[in-house]
């Protein structure tokens, strides 16, 4: 029945059940088990969005947002069925301020679509989770990215959030001021809330100048606790990098394996500085000068547009060459802790892998403390799955134990729901009754974050 109400509201061009569509809605890029939805809506404005819901809570049917479905801890998977709500019609740019450096869009609109526009007055939006994913998702999951460690995550950026609330009620949570100590940070609230509180209809921004110059340099170490230890050090120095990538040496075999890259077969750290040519020219000096000290090998320092594009390109590929084997699956931990425990944890996360006998990698926004793992595995091979899991499983819980996160930047989804009591505690109980208060019905992304 609801099905013609939907129809009828929005549209059969903005209503679909496709098997095609269907099946590209349920499902993101994690290894989660896929369900497909009983419907893709298509909103075009917010007054689409509004109508969704009112229809939503009348023949109370679940509904679940989904940006580019690139996420990574299937937060977008319509594990209810019900509505999928695809935003890919609502990409507009609604007001744009340079001279203020904010810019509001809708969700639908992609950061490369986004950069496109604002690069040509000088301006970028920094966040680079390396995916092309929606702002939308992007708020939804609190992503970040390489350029972290200068720029932090998606709540830094965030102004001002349109809602529509599960009931119907629309919401600013900012304004377009850069700083408040008025109320509640509702803001901060909704990003990372993965849909289960309300509908993000507009996001406003803030924009950074592009920098004058720009200047990547790599370099190896011979163990992974050396590879932490030095950029500890390099934050500690206060040098203003624009990112530091750990590599792990497997992880850098499988680049030059996948793509015909030759860089030097070692734990490596990936590092770019950005601000005026003469200071980042010295910055690079000094940072050679004491990773030197510490036992780095094999610097290299590169200028030349092309060639730092090369360099992150490669970085950005890292996790398809792992994964570009045919009958293969994969597991990945995305964990986050404080910086000067990073040392230890890498090099636990390696011996994990090791002693798994499994292949993997380890690398990572190593600058915010911020790092990833990736297993593959054959889904054929009685054991091999379970393996994989339980590594991802201990990283987390020694995340946690060290002070950290289970999850620094792709969301808690389906996959890291069993953590979150052991991270957050008694505060689980308050996120429950925030959900219970605006979502009475649980009708918004139900499943995910918690049971």
């Amino acid at each position: 029945m609801y099905m013609q109400q939907l129809i009828s509201k929005l549209g059969s061009e903005k209503v679909s059940q496709s098997e095609t569509q269907l099946f590209r809605h349920s499902h993101d890029e994690s290894p989660h088990i896929s369900v497909e939805p009983d419907v893709v809506c298509f909103p075009a404005c917010r007054e689409d969005v509004e109508a969704i819901l009112e229809i939503a809570r009348e023949y109370q049917v679940p509904v679940t947002a989904f940006g580019a479905g690139s996420g990574l801890e299937g937060a977008a998977i319509p594990v209810k069925k019900g509505i999928s709500l695809n935003f890919e019609n609502m990409d507009q740019v609604l007001d744009f301020s340079p001279e203020d450096m904010l810019i509001t869009v809708q969700p639908g609109m992609t950061r490369m679509q986004l950069n496109k526009i604002v690069n040509r007055h000088g301006l970028m939006f920094p966040i680079d989770p390396g995916a092309d994913a929606t702002i939308g998702g992007m708020v939804a999951t609190n992503a970040s990215g390489t350029t972290a460690v200068r720029y932090g995550s998606m709540r830094d950026q965030l102004l001002d959030l349109e809602v529509v609330l599960a009931d119907g009620t629309i919401i600013h949570t900012g304004t377009k001021a850069k700083k408040s100590s008025s109320g509640y940070h509702l803001t901060g609230l909704f990003a990372g809330s993965e849909g289960t509180l309300g509908i993000i209809t507009e996001i406003t921004l803030r924009l950074h100048g592009i920098p004058e110059h720009t200047m990547m340099a790599t370099c190896t170490f011979d163990t992974l606790e050396l590879c932490g230890q030095a950029a500890h050090c390099m934050l500690q120095s206060g040098i203003p990098v624009m990112r530091m990538e750990l590599i792990d040496a497997a992880s850098i075999s499988e680049i030059n394996r996948y793509n015909d890259y030759h860089f030097p077969v070692n734990h490596s750290l990936f590092i770019e500085f950005a601000g005026s040519k003469t200071a980042v020219e010295e910055e690079a000096i000094l940072a050679a000068e004491i990773l030197g000290d510490l036992g780095a090998k094999n610097w290299q320092a590169a200028s030349d547009p092309a060639k730092q594009r090369e360099i992150w390109k490669a970085r950005h590929e890292l996790s398809y060459a792992f994964m570009h084997q045919s009958g293969i699956d994969e597991v990945g931990a995305d964990v986050c802790v404080p910086i000067s425990k990073v040392p230890n944890l890498v090099a636990y996360a390696r011996k994990l892998i090791d002693e798994s006998g499994l292949k993997g990698g380890v690398w990572g926004h190593i600058g915010d403390g911020n790092f990833h793992t990736l297993i593959v595995f054959n889904p054929k091979v009685k054991g091999e799955r379970e393996k994989a899991e339980q590594i991802n499983d201990l990283l987390a819980l020694r995340a946690i134990k060290e002070g950290g996160t289970c999850t620094g930047e792709h969301g808690v989804g389906l996959g890291k729901r069993k953590f979150q009591e052991a991270e957050h505690g008694t505060s689980l109980g308050i996120m429950k009754n925030i959900k219970q208060l605006l979502d009475p019905m649980g009708i918004l992304n139900p499943g995910k974050i918690f049971s």
